[in-house]
């Protein structure tokens, strides 16, 4: 075999891997992740479809067409997404209108078609050069690990839309390698062309959408869509994908200004600060730095602030307004709000604009501040008995951070667990305060957990829940010691009368217009009396089981319930990700797996049952474990983006390299090890966290590379054991294997939302030893002929 095609390999993988990530950080964002889910899950079986046509047609199966599958694989990889845009399918109308339903088949056949192509290059080269297998797929998984890298790279250094674009440029080096002499200038031109688009592609990959304010910068990287919003002179705000949103206030350095109950903070909680002589306070998810102000301006001695994302530190530390325009992103009536009165020159009229560090008065320089980019969970767990107060507001984003397509949000600031860690972090008398619109019946069954595990005595003595009607939020205070009646009233504001209808009280309830709120009711009767009457799921997640978004329930699965089922429509109890799920299973089981029995009706060789179905194994059980174990992961690593690039680079390259030495081991061995290294996994992961999870981040990502490499290298030694049999069947292994991935990744999801990571990983490591039954009949792997 040419060593030139070791190489060629890995310049696929190099970009089919980058695409996963980069598309599905553009949908997620612009369209939702539940969504991105949904056609990115999808759009991949295109892979193994790409296999199968070899395997149906004779005249794709020649060699010298591999340049002219890649360019076609480049092409489709550039225009496609442009092409999504153009059709821009609302997915909110897909259960209620079939052209949603005709939009969105057509945008997966177009986002398909990339892996299609990748896919019919791959299984070509594997199928003629078969016997070299263990060197071709370490290729693979090398190039698809450090693809995983060039994804994280691109997306950081140019934005993730020009990566969108650029991540075709070492598909199309590959297609130049393979292609000869008078056509190396069909992928050379597909080169020129995504470098001079690249520029363009954030226009061409956003949605058209009505902003609120002025956009004046904007930033988009490996973990998030920035877009700096100018409300009014004094008022600025973060979004972040579209969704979160954190405001940012102009601060002058006058802190006499901000001061007591006056200032008409969202949650005021200068009561709770001035509790103590010296308030160390901690922000969980820091954003634009309003907490940290408010804390501030209390005279908080020590205040921590944490943020997950580092861009957002950066604009908070730094004096760069570069990016910062108000031509490229407001319209001339939004231009016009922002003049003087009377102004006859608008370029004089309008203040200059400034970084978000000067309009908010450098607090981050401000010697009392520590300024942390970490994930929340992490930088908690360091600590005992530390912060007076720990206040969180709605501190979490719903866009899946870069995880590949086989990702629903998950969120390890909101689990039994969770709460286990801010009590112990909290100093003897201190609190937590935490916001959210969405989640709180989920955590105020979580408190009760947490609490019963810490064996603390009268747990309702040390929580108090409120209502905020007008901001349509619900506020949990949790304090160590038991809450007196003054503190419960004095908390986050005076609970007057008055002021009914902005604060009051849920528990204890003050009167009996709330004794029939889920809220109220979960706290007397517990969750598991009021789950068959509540509309959403309010079951508490635990770090085994962190979907805390997915709040919905099969039951309200209905037609009238269907019709209304926009992006939102998870928080009011529709199964919308449950159903994306269904919907991706249905597409595999009932159309691309019958499609991978259609050789079968042909004349010549044949993939008997036994490999077939090992294939289907294999497939199933490796993605089953890779999308487990990124999450799962993300508790000890912290930033899921940190938790991809280990898991996904350790796990891949691991695998690569126990492809190369295969035929070292014997048959049995990588599947009684893979399984072992599972159990093993489930057992001890729960008594790891609490130790390794206290050291710094690099520390942290060492530990977890070293506990997933072991378990990679044995995965990577089936599908190049099994081709060493089946030779140039290959192409039908491969097409059988790719459907079996998407198969099992969403297989894994339903078996994780029920029972969680633990039984999903022990099912997969059931799924390999199955696989090891089937690789034991020897005789079941004979040719058939006809």
């Amino acid at each position: 075999m040419k060593k030139g095609n070791y190489l060629v390999i890995a310049l696929i993988s190099l970009t089919l891997i980058p695409l996963e990530l980069t598309w599905t950080r553009i949908l997620s964002a612009e369209f939702f992740y539940t969504f991105a889910f949904l056609v990115l899950s999808l759009a991949i079986l295109g892979l193994g479809l790409g296999g199968l046509a070899l395997r149906l047609f004779e005249k794709p199966n020649r060699f010298g067409f591999i340049w002219l599958y890649l360019a076609l694989s480049a092409l489709c990889a550039i225009f496609g997404p442009v092409l999504v845009f153009r059709i821009a399918p609302d997915f909110s109308l897909l259960f209620t209108s079939w052209l949603a339903v005709g939009k969105l088949t057509l945008t997966v056949l177009i986002l398909m078609s990339a892996y299609f192509f990748g896919g019919m290059a791959l299984s070509l080269l594997f199928k003629q050069n078969h016997q070299d297998m263990p060197r071709l797929y370490m290729a693979d998984l090398l190039g698809a690990g450090l693809g995983v890298l060039a994804a994280i790279w691109a997306m950081n250094l140019f934005g993730t839309p020009q990566a969108a674009f650029l991540i075709s440029l070492p598909i199309l080096a590959a297609s130049i390698l393979t292609a000869p002499r008078f056509a190396k200038t069909v992928p050379a031109v597909l080169v020129v062309i995504a470098i001079i688009l690249a520029p363009y592609a954030p226009a061409w990959l956003s949605l058209p959408r009505e902003e609120r304010a002025p956009v004046i910068y904007t930033h988009w990287d490996a973990m998030s869509k920035l877009k700096l919003y100018e409300y009014s002179p004094d008022y600025r705000g973060l979004n972040i994908d579209n969704i979160a949103n954190s405001p940012v206030y102009r601060f002058d350095g006058n802190w006499d200004d901000i001061k007591g109950d006056t200032v008409p903070w969202g949650i005021n909680v200068y009561y709770l600060v001035h509790q103590f002589d010296s308030c160390v306070f901690l922000s969980l998810g820091a954003g634009g730095g309003a907490d940290v102000l408010q804390a501030l301006g209390e005279e908080a001695t020590e205040v921590h602030a944490v943020e997950i994302n580092g861009h957002v530190n950066r604009m908070m530390l730094a004096d760069d307004t570069s990016g910062y325009s108000r031509v490229d992103h407001a319209t001339d009536a939004e231009m016009a709000d922002t003049l003087s009165e009377g102004a006859t020159d608008s370029a004089a009229s309008v203040e200059p604009l400034v970084s978000v560090a000067e309009f908010s008065g450098y607090i981050y320089r401000d010697s009392r501040v520590r300024v942390v980019t970490e994930d929340a969970r992490a930088y908690v767990r360091r600590f005992k008995n530390k912060f007076d107060v720990i206040y969180s507001l709605s501190s979490n984003t719903w866009a899946a951070l870069a995880s590949g397509s086989f990702a629903l949000a998950e969120n390890y600031l909101f689990t039994t667990e969770a709460f286990i860690d801010y009590w112990q972090a909290l100093s003897d008398s201190g609190y937590l305060v935490m916001e959210h619109q969405m989640y709180m019946p989920r955590l105020v069954s979580e408190v009760i957990d947490a609490l019963d595990r810490l064996g603390v005595s009268n747990p309702a003595d040390h929580y108090a829940i409120y209502d905020l009607p007008q901001m349509r939020r619900k506020v949990l205070l949790l304090s160590k010691q038991p809450l007196t009646d003054e503190i419960r009233y004095y908390a986050l504001g005076p609970l007057t009368p008055e002021m009914y209808d902005q604060i009051h009280l849920i528990h204890p309830p003050a009167d009996d217009s709330v004794a029939n709120h889920l809220i109220a009711r979960i706290v007397k009767n517990g969750w598991e009396n009021e789950a068959d009457s509540a509309a959403i799921d309010i079951s508490p997640v635990t770090d085994d089981r962190p979907f805390v978004a997915q709040l919905g329930l099969w039951e309200n699965f209905t037609a009238e319930k269907r019709e209304k089922a926009g992006q939102y429509a998870e928080f009011s109890g529709f199964p919308l990700s449950k159903a994306m799920i269904v919907i991706v299973l249905l597409v595999v089981v009932v159309i691309i797996l019958p499609v991978n029995l259609i050789p079968y009706l042909k004349k010549g060789p044949r993939l008997r049952a036994a490999p077939w179905l090992f294939f289907l194994c294999i497939g199933m059980a490796y993605m089953a474990i890779e999308v487990v174990l990124i999450p799962k992961y993300a508790l000890l690593i912290g930033a899921p983006l940190y938790s991809v690039a280990t898991i996904l680079l350790t796990l891949l390259t691991a695998s690569g390299l126990g492809s190369r030495f295969a035929n070292a081991f014997k048959d049995r061995t990588p599947f009684i090890i893979i399984a072992i290294w599972l159990l093993l996994d489930v057992l001890l992961f729960s008594h790891i966290v609490p130790i390794a999870g206290t050291l710094g981040l690099p520390l942290r990502i060492l530990i977890s590379a070293i506990l997933i490499f072991p378990l990679g290298f044995f995965m990577g030694m089936p599908f190049t054991k099994a081709t060493l049999r089946v030779g140039e069947l290959i192409d039908w292994g491969f097409a059988v294997n790719g459907a079996a991935s998407v198969l099992g990744s969403v297989l894994v999801l339903m078996v994780a939302f029920t029972w969680g990571f633990s039984i999903a990983l022990i099912l997969a490591a059931l799924v390999y030893l199955a696989a090891l039954g089937l690789f034991s009949l020897n005789s079941a792997w004979t040719r058939e002929a006809n």
